[in-house]
């Protein structure tokens, strides 16, 4: 459809993708109400899958996700005189989908299945390439864009009195709502069909998968607490409060006919102040990882090996926008002060997420401190054989040991302190930029450079790969470093 809208039409791939989620469907249904009620089909559940931030993101960016599909039924009933009534059974077969496919994935997430492995592993991988399908066709299909765009052409040509062809809305407030609400969602959409195959994948990777005895339960992980943290909530506190009055002050004037330069200049500047305080702190954070006593964790750890893939992977959606731009920049007017900020913003996203990967991967392979076993004087003492002494041996001995404890534990201290005002910073600042491109107006798409220089479809396909990409790996990372701040 995409090389050729002729040979395959869209509504082609609507009957496909129909077809695809209701054999999805009816495997869930089965793998909640047969294969996980059999006697012996959980016995293992892996920890370290499906947290709660996980969790809670698809249940969040699933309920967006029906809400999209719901504004896209009221959009296609006000335009019911002109359009097919067959298509409002697509975005209705997709609300089913995405209910039944939601509460399957947040109660069955850390199961490892034992029975009817092979029917679980091909209902699995049916499910990922219908919600990896849906990914690929919501970055390519922009067909609902250019109908919302032109029938705003449209009403601005009946104003001005020429007549149009094209299929308007019998109620212009009622359709203004639909049509915001579908804009505004579009990323949440990519972003939930992305989150599921992740979850997908790690449920099959942990078919027939046996667990030790010890890590079959929950790992004592310690509760959220600051610990004394001080300076890195602060300047999280900061950022968040700065990107916040940028957003709003974006937004209102996007909701304008046109948006001034000064207010792009604004968006780009703000990102240009954060980023390299963002690298300095990953860099920081890495060299303390460096210095630490930890001991790396080796163990195989599916969850943690798909985290490292995801946070890579993700990461090539904002650095290749980061890079079309770079190449628009300098190919047409690179010495104008907006190009000029837009070039740096774009430098240095690819640095910090380079930076910031490396971060938080480090982190994710130490040992957590309560998992380490105790290697200190108490433990060296236990392990030799017990020595004849006078008391005051005895005494020196305990006191020397007590001072090197003191003196080790005063510099793990230390480095425990800065790593966790260093993860704390970094998740302000990620929830900042996540929530800049996830709730807000788009500047690649509104500045205008790179659509004039790529052309729009070019341009629409490369933005709607990254832009949901780049919102979950903010996403990714919070959770990321969630984690390496408990482990710290």
């Amino acid at each position: 459809m995409v090389f050729n809208n002729v040979a395959v039409t869209l509504g082609d791939v609507w009957i496909l993708l129909a077809a695809l989620k209701a054999l999805s469907l009816l495997w869930l249904l089965y793998f909640a109400s047969c294969t996980t009620r059999h006697p012996h089909a959980v016995l293992y559940h892996d920890p370290h899958a499906g947290p709660i931030w996980v969790r809670g993101s698809l249940v969040l960016f699933g309920s967006c996700t029906i809400c999209l599909n719901v504004f896209r039924v009221g959009y296609d009933v006000s335009h019911i005189h002109c359009k097919s009534q067959l298509e409002l059974i697509f975005p209705v077969i997709e609300i089913i989908f995405l209910g039944v496919q939601t509460w399957v994935l947040w109660k069955h997430c850390k199961d490892c299945v034992q029975v009817r492995t092979n029917l679980t592993r091909c209902g699995l991988m049916l499910t990922l390439a219908t919600d990896l399908l849906l990914w690929v066709l919501a970055v390519t299909n922009d067909s609902m864009h250019r109908e919302i765009k032109a029938e705003l052409n449209a009403l601005m040509e009946n104003f001005s009195g020429n007549d149009t062809n094209t299929c308007l809305c019998l109620n212009a407030t009622v359709c203004e709502v639909f049509q915001k609400g579908y804009l505004m969602l579009y990323p949440f959409s990519t972003e939930y069909c992305l989150l599921c195959c992740a979850v997908l994948f790690v449920m099959w990777k942990n078919v027939g998968r046996r667990l030790a005895p010890h890590t079959g339960a929950h790992p004592g992980t310690p509760p959220f607490h600051l610990h004394g943290a001080i300076f890195g909530p602060l300047l999280g506190l900061l950022a968040l409060v700065a990107g916040v009055c940028v957003f709003v002050l974006f937004q209102i004037e996007a909701s304008g006919p046109t948006i001034a330069r000064q207010y792009f200049a604004l968006y780009y500047a703000f990102y240009v102040a954060v980023l390299p305080a963002m690298s300095l702190a990953c860099l920081a954070g890495t060299a303390i990882h460096g210095l630490e006593e930890r001991e790396l964790d080796t163990l195989k750890n599916p969850t943690r090996s798909l985290d490292v893939v995801l946070l890579m992977g993700a990461a090539l959606g904002q650095m290749g926008i980061a890079y079309f731009s770079i190449v628009a920049i300098v190919a047409t007017r690179p010495h104008e002060l907006l190009n000029r900020l837009i070039l740096a913003y774009s430098l240095l996203l690819i640095l910090q997420h380079i930076v910031q990967n490396l971060f938080i991967i480090e982190g994710l392979h130490r040992r957590p401190l309560w998992e380490m076993a105790p290697e200190g004087p108490a433990g060296k003492q236990e392990a030799e054989p017990p020595r004849r002494g006078s008391l005051l041996e005895l005494g020196q001995d305990l006191r020397r040991a007590s001072l090197a404890y003191i003196h080790s534990y005063s510099h793990l201290n230390w480095k425990r302190r800065a790593l966790k005002e260093i993860s704390l910073f970094l998740i302000l600042c990620n929830i900042t930029l996540w929530m800049m491109p996830a709730f807000g107006i788009h500047p690649e798409f509104e500045n205008g450079l790179e659509q004039d220089f790529y052309g729009y479809q070019t341009w629409f396909t490369i933005v709607n790969f990254g832009l949901p990409l780049g919102v979950f790996y903010r996403m990714h990372s919070v959770g990321g470093l969630v984690e390496v701040y408990l482990e710290a």
